[in-house]
């Protein structure tokens, strides 16, 4: 039923030219198959937050694929809070990787190297997140995992999924350079009449809609260069979620939300 499986030679076949040391000569390659697909309201790149946890009323859903749909593989993950999801950037994957890269933190002018980011532009297109469990479900032969407060594109090919073991995983005394500080989600957003109609059908829909979209965009999804600009000011921007995109504006006062368009 689903190709992404083949991501696997896709991936590596893709990147083979840009895997060579400054030798010439060949690096060793390994190949990992598709475990899982993510089902999320994010439908683009833009506007997914920038680190997972920062927008908890992100909810989405990782469906595991044959042969690891099995409940065997999922016993006694219920037991873990959270879990690491480790995947693929498959919408970068073409762009290659760079060497040196425009971190959003350092204001997306400065370029520092790519191991000291988590930008997608990378050698291997890895990304790992912590997300919260919510449920693991079994029904009707699928196994999936609800998750929330997560940073993955609709349908990102998931390679693994590990608990999260706190006394390992959390290290509360070291030092994260310049992304020592989480971002600041300090933005109103206000939504216009228009706005406020198309919200209350959708919310019968999508439970805590408008607390997820006031949380995505006061963290304030725009490029880091626009973030200052005054000529921002007035300028419509586009979110894609679901099967809708919210357009917004920039003003004085923060964000105003102007539609909700059907897609």
């Amino acid at each position: 039923m689903w190709l992404f499986p083949r991501y696997c030679s896709l991936i590596w076949a893709a990147s083979a030219l840009l895997r060579r040391n400054p030798l010439g000569r060949s690096l060793s390659t390994h190949c990992f198959g598709t475990i899982g697909i993510v089902h999320s309201p994010y439908r683009e790149k833009f506007a997914i937050p920038r680190q997972p946890g920062l927008v908890p009323g992100g909810k989405g859903r990782i469906e595991l694929l044959p042969p690891y749909n099995h409940p065997d593989t999922v016993r006694d993950l219920q037991q873990f809070s959270h879990i690491w999801v480790l995947f693929v950037f498959h919408e970068t994957l073409a762009q290659g990787w760079k060497p040196l890269v425009r971190p959003p933190r350092l204001g997306g002018n400065r370029k520092t190297g790519v191991f000291a980011t988590r930008s997608t532009f990378r050698p291997n297109p890895l990304g790992m997140s912590v997300v919260a469990l919510e449920q693991v479900l079994a029904e009707e032969g699928v196994i999936s995992l609800q998750i929330s407060g997560h940073d993955l594109l609709d349908q990102t090919p998931v390679v693994d999924i590990k608990p999260y073991v706190p006394y390992a995983d959390s290290l509360p005394e070291t030092s994260a350079g310049f992304a020592s500080e989480p971002p600041s989600a300090s933005i109103e957003v206000q939504f216009a009449c228009e706005a406020e109609e198309q919200l209350h059908e959708k919310e019968a829909q999508y439970a805590g809609l408008r607390e997820f979209i006031c949380q995505l965009l006061s963290q304030d999804p725009r490029p880091a260069y626009r973030h200052n600009q005054a000529a921002d000011a007035g300028r419509e921007y586009g979110v894609k979620l679901y099967d809708f995109n919210v357009v917004w504006t920039v003003t004085a006062d923060g964000f105003h939300v102007l539609r909700i368009e059907q897609m």
